[in-house]
């Protein structure tokens, strides 16, 4: 096992076009860390850097405390593995298993265990004679994983692998990660597009965008303490509401001419402007008399469980989630929040006016 380390790693292209912008970040040993971010936000290209296949234009990476911005990636003691499988088409299961084994001159009966041992993890073992082409996506994604796992490596490495899957087999696979990752220990870093993804299977997540990190912590702190707009509306589905609003005097927040109450807000001055973050799930349904805000209803969203009610609040679009059946077709409802799930945030900068009462703990260990 190792933990992985960056420091101030940037990746300039053609001179000028900075793809990733002082990246520093601590991975500690049997983390399962998940970068995450929109499309052309640096993820890929940082992890492509960790692995060796992009040379580093500035920063150092370390793996188990060994500078290896040098290092081959072959060298380097890891396993990757990639959105589209890159398996061997004219090979068998077995074979693209033992391939990198046979390359390092490893003994055939250690092969045939490390093999055999890795598809019982797996449960292919039916499909070592079997070519890729034979197979299902999910099951090559199990076969590309066994490869990986084979060779034993300190650290897994995984680009978007689970996006040429359907949304079933997805969540399936996401449930089998997670599980061999925390039976194996190994230090992972994970690169997806997928918020949804990013939450449940990381210990460690990082939000990055435009190139930098935004936040990195534990997925419900960054859900539930945002420390940026970004993190706020990037994070949840359905995302925040953002309202504008005006602070009215010490954890006070006027939204129209509804006074909302915010727990710890960090000191700002009366009458500043800022963004009201409310997820859809904190705002409740309540009486006339008991509402601080009022949403006007323009449709219901049918989710099974839930609904979604979206409409206008202040006449400003915003969404409220309710246990089925409690929309109301149309008209308008009442709404109610607690004042520790409102969200301020600066105009100007984007950062988050609620102050942290207490810092986030570290994530678990694995075996927790």
């Amino acid at each position: 096992m190792a933990s992985v380390s960056l420091s101030d790693i940037r990746k300039t292209y053609r001179g000028s076009v900075e793809a990733v912008r002082g990246v520093s970040l601590e991975v500690p040993d049997g983390r399962f860390c998940v970068l995450v971010g929109p499309s052309g936000c640096g993820k890929s290209t940082l992890l492509r850097m960790i692995a060796g296949l992009e040379t580093v234009s500035a920063g150092t990476v370390r793996i188990g405390g060994r500078v290896v911005n040098d290092v081959e990636p072959a060298d380097r003691d890891i396993a990757m593995v990639f959105q589209n499988y890159a398996l061997y088409p004219h090979m068998s299961v077995y074979d693209n298993m033992a391939y990198g084994l046979r390359n390092r001159g490893t003994p055939r009966a250690e092969i045939e265990a490390r093999v055999r041992e890795a598809a019982r993890i797996l449960a292919i073992e039916s499909f070592l004679d079997r070519k890729p082409g034979q197979l299902s996506g999910g099951q090559r994604q199990r076969v590309a994983m066994g490869r990986a796992i084979v060779r034993k490596p300190r650290v897994f490495l995984f680009d978007e692998p689970l996006s040429n899957l359907d949304a079933k087999l997805r969540v399936q696979m996401r449930v089998e990660i997670k599980r061999l990752q925390r039976s194996l220990g190994v230090t992972s870093v994970y690169v997806t597009h997928d918020q949804v993804e990013a939450m449940t299977l990381s210990d460690l997540l990082v939000v990055m965008n435009a190139g930098r990190i935004e936040q990195v912590g534990r997925p419900a702190d960054l859900y539930r303490r945002p420390a940026t707009r970004f993190v706020a509306g990037f994070l949840g589905s359905p995302s925040m509401n953002f309202l504008p609003g005006r602070i009215e005097g010490p954890g006070r927040v006027l939204v129209g001419d509804r006074a909302l109450s915010v727990a710890s807000m960090s000191g700002t001055g009366h009458g500043m402007a800022v963004e009201v973050g409310l997820r859809p799930e904190d705002l409740r349904r309540v009486p006339e008399e008991e509402a601080q805000l009022r949403l006007e209803v323009d449709f219901v969203e049918e989710l099974g469980a839930t609904q979604l009610v979206h409409g206008t609040v202040a006449g400003h679009e915003a969404t409220v989630q309710v246990p089925a059946g409690e929309a109301p077709a149309g008209g308008s409802i009442g709404l109610a929040v607690d004042p520790q799930a409102v969200h301020l945030f600066d105009m100007a900068t984007g950062a988050s006016l609620r102050r942290l009462t207490a810092p986030s703990p570290s994530p678990p260990s694995p075996a927790a």
